[in-house]
């Protein structure tokens, strides 16, 4: 087994690790820090395909501005050291279908897809070249994706602000 194979496994350990433990921890700060390990190793999957400029941006945003902002207003609020509630058997039932059901719909796509190179030349991954990509409405472009992350982001930053919102206590 060569060293890349282990790395990408270290990695995907990291990932998926992480990714589990936030589902799973009781604390919510733990969870937090468990999905900030997650998205390091993401951030290290992506140096690893030598994408640095999006694992630049992995950081900066995800780690740097999402979990951050998340981390801050879990301190806001008073209940940051209790264990969290434990989820209604239903919520717990609809969230498993849920998964099932994606991860079958993704499952189908990709086996759907035939995974052929259109030209013979690879893109250079420079900044200027990446930012095209992104903004590009052609065939091969991906501003859909771009928006669709940018409003992630927003529904991020309104879920952080709901988050830190304190109750009103009644007089």
């Amino acid at each position: 087994m060569s060293a890349s194979i282990v790395i990408f496994y270290i990695l995907a350990a990291i990932i998926l690790g992480g990714g589990i433990l936030a589902v799973t921890a009781k604390k919510i700060f733990r969870s937090a820090i468990y999905l900030l390990f997650s998205l390091m190793g993401i951030a290290g999957l992506y140096f690893y395909l030598n994408y640095e400029f999006i694992a630049a941006v992995q950081i900066v945003v995800y780690i740097g501005g999402i979990v951050v902002l998340i981390i801050f207003s879990i301190f806001l609020t008073h209940a940051s050291g209790k264990d969290m509630e434990k989820p209604k058997l239903m919520s717990v039932i609809v969230s498993a279908v849920a998964a099932v059901f994606a991860c079958a719909i993704v499952i189908s796509l990709i086996n759907n897809y035939s995974f052929v190179a259109t030209t013979n030349t690879a893109i250079e991954p420079t900044v200027k070249n990446i930012g095209r990509q992104m903004l590009s409405t052609t065939e091969h472009g991906f501003i859909l994706p771009f928006e669709v992350v940018s409003m992630l982001l927003l529904a991020a930053l309104i879920g952080s602000i709901v988050i830190a919102l304190k109750p009103k206590t009644e007089a």
